[in-house]
């Protein structure tokens, strides 16, 4: 069973008084708690629209009711200043608790999956995808389990990615191979509804291509790569690569070494970092000398992984003293523009009431020194929040995530070991602006979205050094053709101030 979801307790184990390691340039500030009117606890991570402002799930809360009484979660729009507006509560029909981060296509329209409700397995629906404007206006595109035995798959967890063809591709965590319920799937879906599944897992004896899928990431090279949470030639979870018309090829099995000291059991899916490699976390496997990773054969890892396959352990969390540097990673990595890694732990840090493991903690890599930023539950009453979701950096450069629970004390939600509707909240390291391309990579001729701050009077943007036109739609977004003779690299914008260079290479499709 996963230790994250879209509600997390964090009082489920014991452990001792630890201290957080600190930097004197970060800045942390919560900016939103939920009260369930509006929303209760989010998941997953947040994204930047194209209008700038950030964008996110909750897995519960809003206005309509669902099964059992409780509301079935929203889609929520968030200013940098904190200013929420709740653009969708589900209502069972059109889903039920949306547990994934949302992905902004192409088209402007942003898509994600809600992990029950919609027309099939009743009372509580097996999961849906969904498109919503930027207005609010939603869609359902597509119900799971419509199939016998639910062959297409059900309860999607994780979210969306466009690839270079247009479509959507996503991950169900049940359903497909008809003799395994809880194998899952890959599945491709147009942005009409029209759902094609790539990859049906465990169709091998023990599952030696894993089971139980998270979310994929598109690689420059136009595959996809992902993780499992389970299966593999040793029952630990994988890392697979799969083509867009399903070859799937698995490229690595966890706990390959002695106690899993490279890592098992995968919470989230992987990033590709500018350097072409893959990094991501597991949830256990690493140390095993303290009593609570004992129990649970390890308390999560931070590694590096080649597209070939060849993994490299970078960090074994509760590697200090009472595991104040965090334990139990469930959530993917974000570079940010320093080079450095950063993501958070569901559990450990400075221990404080009620989190008897922690509350978690967000924390820096570079390359394998880890230093913790902040640990949750810190103040009084844990309105900093308590069990954190994935960071995002946007293009002001502050990093911003969610806490799955925690926040101020709301009489909708919460109990005395797991107080508050969760949080949205900011980490300020000092990293200056930059410009962010939609989609990462296209064809000469191909017309790109760019993400910025005080983007009008742009006076020129070029690729890799090479001109191109644009239009200035708003200060915080510009679309530029792919100029003829652009080569793959980063993307600059000029305005009157400065210039702004993209945070990771566009690479131009031949």
């Amino acid at each position: 069973m996963k230790l994250n979801g879209w509600k997390k307790a964090c009082a489920l184990l014991s452990l001792c008084a630890a201290t957080a390691i600190g930097s004197s340039a970060q800045t942390f500030t919560t900016l939103l708690s939920f009260d369930y009117t509006n929303g209760a606890y989010p998941s997953g991570s947040l994204i930047q629209g194209f209008n700038g402002n950030l964008y996110g799930t909750t897995g519960e809360g809003g206005n309509p009711l669902c099964y059992g009484g409780d509301a079935c979660g929203t889609v929520f729009e968030i200013t940098d200043g904190g200013t929420l507006t709740s653009l969708h509560s589900f209502d069972t029909t059109d889903g039920a608790h949306p547990n994934a981060p949302l992905v902004q296509a192409a088209d402007g329209d942003f898509y994600g999956a809600t992990s029950w409700g919609g027309s099939f397995c009743t009372p509580s629906g097996c999961g849906t995808v969904f498109e919503i404007t930027a207005g609010g206006a939603l869609t359902s595109l597509y119900s799971f389990c419509s199939q016998t035995s639910c062959t297409d798959g059900s309860t999607p967890y994780s979210g969306l990615v466009q690839g270079k063809d247009g479509n959507l591709y996503g991950t169900t965590s049940n359903g497909g191979n008809s003799q395994c319920h809880d194998c899952g799937t890959v599945f491709k879906i147009t942005p009409a509804g029209t759902l094609t599944t790539l990859y049906s897992f465990c169709p091998q004896t023990g599952c030696t291509d894993g089971a139980t899928p998270n979310g994929l990431v598109l690689s420059t090279n136009g595959n996809l790569y992902g993780t499992t949470y389970s299966g593999g030639v040793n029952h630990s979870g994988t890392v697979f690569t799969v083509t867009p018309t399903g070859k799937l090829t698995t490229l690595y099995s966890f706990c390959a070494q002695a106690s899993c000291t490279d890592g098992a059991s995968p919470g989230a899916g992987l990033i590709q970092a500018t350097d072409g490699n893959f990094y991501g976390t597991t949830e256990g496997g690493g140390q095993l000398h303290s009593p609570l990773c004992a129990k649970f054969g390890g308390c999560g890892t931070v590694f590096k992984i080649t597209p070939e396959g060849k993994l490299t352990t970078l960090y074994r969390f509760c590697a200090r003293r009472n595991c104040t540097d965090g334990a139990f990673p469930d959530a993917t990595l974000v570079q940010a523009t320093d080079g450095y890694f950063y993501g958070t732990t569901g559990h450990g840090g400075t221990y404080n009431p009620p989190c008897d493991a922690g509350c978690g903690t967000v924390f820096v890599i570079s390359p394998t020194t880890l230093t913790v930023l902040h640990s949750f539950c810190s103040l009084t009453g844990c309105t900093d929040g308590m069990s954190p979701g994935g960071l995002v950096q946007s293009t002001n450069g502050i990093l911003y995530g969610i806490t799955g629970s925690g926040g101020q004390t709301s009489t909708n939600c919460g109990t005395i070991t797991d107080p508050g509707c969760g949080t949205v909240y900011s980490l300020n390291m000092g990293l200056g602006p930059f410009v962010k391309t939609n989609p990462a990579m296209g064809k000469v001729g191909s017309v790109v979205g760019i993400l910025g701050n005080n983007l009008k009077g742009t006076t020129s943007v070029s690729f890799n050094g090479t001109s191109t036109t644009f239009t200035v739609w708003s200060g915080s977004y510009i679309k530029a053709a792919v100029p003829v003779g652009a080569t793959s690299g980063y993307v600059t914008v000029t305005t009157p101030n400065e210039t702004l260079t993209s945070n990771v290479p566009f690479h131009v499709i031949p």
